[in-house]
């Protein structure tokens, strides 16, 4: 994170405030990270670092609070899944294939939705939508 993300952040937004999401991920959830988060991003969304310890406020079941889970992941699964790969290189190359096809509208449109979903989230008093 100290070699990409902080030096892409400051070329992306420069000084403007942001807001670092993450989700659930074992590797998200490390301490470590969650304090480098909390000294190097003007903002972050914390994520509970275990179970037992419900600090973190990123709901811990999430997918569809972020648009790589709730429409990105499908479209590559779509394109690059269709059929069986023989090795993992055969899926990453097809992963990648499928990437490069996914417009700009399309991304544009997934992050777009964001605020429906958290809406739907709140809604669903944190519980289960669709």
């Amino acid at each position: 994170m100290q070699k990409h993300l902080l030096p892409w952040a400051h070329t992306i937004f420069g000084d403007d405030e942001w807001t670092f999401q993450q989700d659930g991920a074992p590797g998200h959830k490390a301490y470590a990270v969650q304090d480098f988060l909390r000294r190097n991003c003007p903002d972050f969304i914390s994520v509970d670092p275990h179970w037992r310890n419900p600090i973190g406020e990123w709901p811990p079941n999430s997918p569809d609070l972020n648009p790589l889970d709730y429409c990105i992941w499908e479209i590559l699964k779509e394109k690059a899944c269709s059929k069986s790969h023989p090795n993992v290189e055969s899926l990453k190359k097809a992963l990648k294939k499928a990437w490069k096809k996914i417009s700009l509208e399309t991304l544009i449109k997934a992050v777009d939705d964001f605020p429906k979903h958290l809406k739907a989230c709140i809604d669903a008093n944190g519980g289960h939508f669709e």
